[in-house]
């Protein structure tokens, strides 16, 4: 049986169809995802997911190109999300170690760490950057605004959530929300 003819029967429910077509491109698919990743396992886990998400999207293949193309392509946006996802968690471990160090550094030269700073290393960037900028520095909200291009509104509301954030955070001590306050304003 043809390939179109395998497409057209696994589109109709057809498993065997399905089944020859999977088995028929796994050797292509696994070697091309093994040039992608060097990864024996990692490679034939995206195989499987590469063959769940074509099963799923098996109505939507149009067969304008060979389901080994199709396949390919599949793969990889899998691979390439993975690889996105792996590379935010990097920045987000690189992240924590460096919090750690300049904690470590600050407690190492007798300098205060206290835990506002470790409440401010919580929140990302979007948040952290204005709560620094107008706490820490001074700035207005404007000037925050044209620094990092977004609007005043904008800068004004990631502000009160950073600071409700890091209140949050200082909860469970009872004297959070008055040394936020005054570690602010000091700063």
């Amino acid at each position: 049986m043809g390939e179109k003819n395998l497409i057209k029967a696994a589109k109709n429910g057809d498993d065997g169809a399905l089944a020859e077509l999977f088995q028929s491109s796994y050797p292509f698919l696994l070697k091309y995802l093994l040039k992608l990743t060097y990864n024996r396992q990692n490679a034939e886990d995206l195989v499987q997911e590469t063959y769940s998400k074509a099963i799923e999207n098996l109505s939507r293949f149009k067969g304008t190109s060979k389901f080994s193309t199709w396949l390919i392509s599949i793969a990889t946006r899998l691979y390439l999300d993975q690889q996105r996802r792996r590379k935010r968690e990097l920045n987000w471990l690189k992240q924590e170690q460096s919090l750690r160090k300049l904690k470590w550094e600050a407690q190492s030269n007798n300098q205060v760490w206290d835990d506002v700073m470790e409440a401010l290393g919580q929140l990302n960037d979007g948040l952290r950057v204005p709560v620094i900028l107008k706490h820490y520095y001074g700035f207005s909200y404007e000037e925050i605004g044209a620094i990092i291009s977004i609007p005043e509104g904008t800068v004004k509301s990631r502000v009160h959530k950073g600071i409700k954030t890091i209140r949050k955070e200082l909860a469970p001590n009872e004297e959070g929300s008055v040394r936020i306050s005054k570690t602010l304003s000091q700063e």
